[in-house]
């Protein structure tokens, strides 16, 4: 855990966002079963500069008050009903972070990932940052607490290599001038749980090394 600490206080939010694919990412649940998988999608954001994120501009409301501490905070929002997750990646009072998108299930979890999504199985288990979520039983006590302490944390023993990280727009960003098209969203090429993953995109052995 340390040198995803160090990354985490030495990087950039791009380049913090590009070292957490492959990440495998838990949740110990209050009965001490673990859920976890391997991060394949993330967007980084860059207040208070970025005009998508909600802390452009340093605007500061209780939503957003856990962007403004340390690096390794969760950030926690809701949106369309669905709980968000975010990682703070800078020092306190840098409001910048990176937004989980697309999460490749352990196998060993699968089974109660898919009771967690309702009987959903496959990629649309959580190939979207709300499935995500509701697939690993994250809840809003996260809310900052800490990616590496927290019962919610990385393991970076179990980080994968890809082979190729596709540097991609983000999603669901319209009229924000040069930030609707920056490449600030990293991707595991061709691993299915991308969020509108093409099929034909997909191969084999999910793009992993």
């Amino acid at each position: 855990m340390a040198e995803a600490k160090k990354i985490f206080q030495t990087k950039t939010t791009p380049e913090i966002a590009e070292f957490l694919i492959g990440m495998y990412l838990e949740h110990r649940l209050p009965d001490g079963s673990r859920l976890g998988g391997w991060i394949v999608d993330c967007e980084a954001y860059l207040g208070p500069d970025d005009e998508a994120a909600h802390s452009y501009g340093m605007r500061r409301t209780p939503r957003v008050r856990a962007m403004y501490e340390e690096a390794g905070t969760i950030y926690l929002y809701t949106m369309h009903t669905h709980l968000i997750l975010n990682m703070v990646t800078q020092k306190a009072g840098l409001p910048q972070g990176v937004m989980i998108r697309g999460l490749e299930p352990d196998p060993a979890s699968v089974p109660q990932m898919i009771e967690n999504r309702g009987g959903k199985s496959g990629p649309t288990l959580s190939d979207g940052p709300g499935k995500l979520i509701a697939a690993l039983k994250v809840t809003p006590d996260f809310y900052g607490q800490s990616i590496f302490t927290s019962d919610l944390h990385l393991v970076p023993k179990k980080r994968r290599q890809a082979k190729q990280i596709l540097r991609l727009p983000r999603i669901g960003i319209p009229n924000k001038g040069k930030w609707t098209e920056l490449p600030l969203r990293f991707a595991c090429a061709g691993n299915p749980y991308l969020s509108n993953q093409k099929k034909t995109a997909v191969v084999p052995d999910h793009g992993w090394q």
